[in-house]
């Protein structure tokens, strides 16, 4: 397979004004880069610009360790919220899960095959049922049983040893517990999770009994990013299958698990791909 050239990747919102590309290609230029991906967004609504750009660092005069440094300056003039990430720098992945294994069977065969370049570097759980999953895959596995009473010190030790281990993404891969707002706050836009689209339509439990008594047409699935408010963080990305009359509570939930892995798989992907700019309580997704 061919190796692409290492690259560096520009990620920024500002507020919308002339020069903004200009400056930018720029800088890439005076050190000799050469742009692989150029893409942007206005929104005119909140006068806010967005922007992802992907430059070849093989001959950059530039050594990676000093680009932010140099391009403050321009982040600076034109107010921006920004980030540089490297193309070759591997993103270390933990999942969390519970009982429900389709979409860690599923993230697990992905990563296996390529699909999902990162290193899943330990799968969590409040259950002991996954555990032969991790083995079979040789992905180290911690059990940590939580309640009520020691929901706080679990999350401490678990936010110990997701960085104990660099973490930079945490999944949840139908992980059936809502996490704190310390828990939110230390991996800030890093946390993904997929729950059924139904929500708030069929909240609770039992949602998919509840779409087959009210006849849907449609089920889908949605991955988010986690905040402090339940199931309301930032969409990265959604999808739909039809359903009909003819279709069983049973059969809603084997094609509800495929959206669901499916929709999971995008989402992760294109934060690996680094292709996501999160601005208030909503996502730019540079596809």
């Amino acid at each position: 397979m061919k190796q692409h050239p290492p690259s560096a990747i520009l990620l920024f919102s500002c507020p919308d004004t002339k020069g903004i590309v200009a400056e930018v290609s720029h800088f890439i230029f005076t050190y000799g880069g050469n742009i692989l991906q150029s893409h942007q967004h206005n929104d005119p609504e909140t006068n806010t610009f967005f922007m992802r750009v992907e430059w070849d660092i093989s001959d950059f005069a530039l050594p990676r360790e000093k680009i932010t440094q140099a391009f403050e300056p321009i982040a600076i003039k034109y107010r921006m919220d920004w980030r540089i990430e490297f193309s070759d720098r591997r993103t270390r992945m933990a999942i969390f899960v519970s009982k429900q294994d389709h979409c860690l069977y599923d993230v697990l065969l992905r990563h296996k095959e390529g699909e999902i370049d990162a290193d899943i570097v330990m799968i969590l759980s409040n259950h002991e049922t996954t555990r032969p999953i991790a083995e079979y895959f040789g992905v180290p596995f911690y059990y940590f049983p939580v309640n009520r009473e020691t929901k706080e010190e679990v999350e401490e030790k678990e936010i110990a040893l997701l960085k104990e281990h660099g973490v930079d993404l945490v999944v949840l891969a139908r992980y059936m517990q809502i996490l704190s707002p310390r828990f939110v706050n230390e991996f800030r836009n890093r946390i993904i999770n997929i729950h059924h689209s139904f929500l708030p339509a069929f909240a609770g439990a039992r949602p998919y009994h509840q779409a087959y008594e009210r006849g849907v047409k449609i089920i889908g699935a949605t991955s988010h990013y986690v905040t402090e408010d339940l199931d309301e963080g930032p969409i990265i990305e959604q999808d739909v299958v039809r359903v009909s009359h003819r279709d069983t509570v049973r059969d809603l939930m084997q094609k509800g698990k495929d959206v669901e892995k499916l929709v999971l798989s995008r989402a992760l992907k294109l934060h690996i791909d680094h292709r996501i700019l999160v601005f208030r309580n909503r996502t730019v997704i540079f596809d």
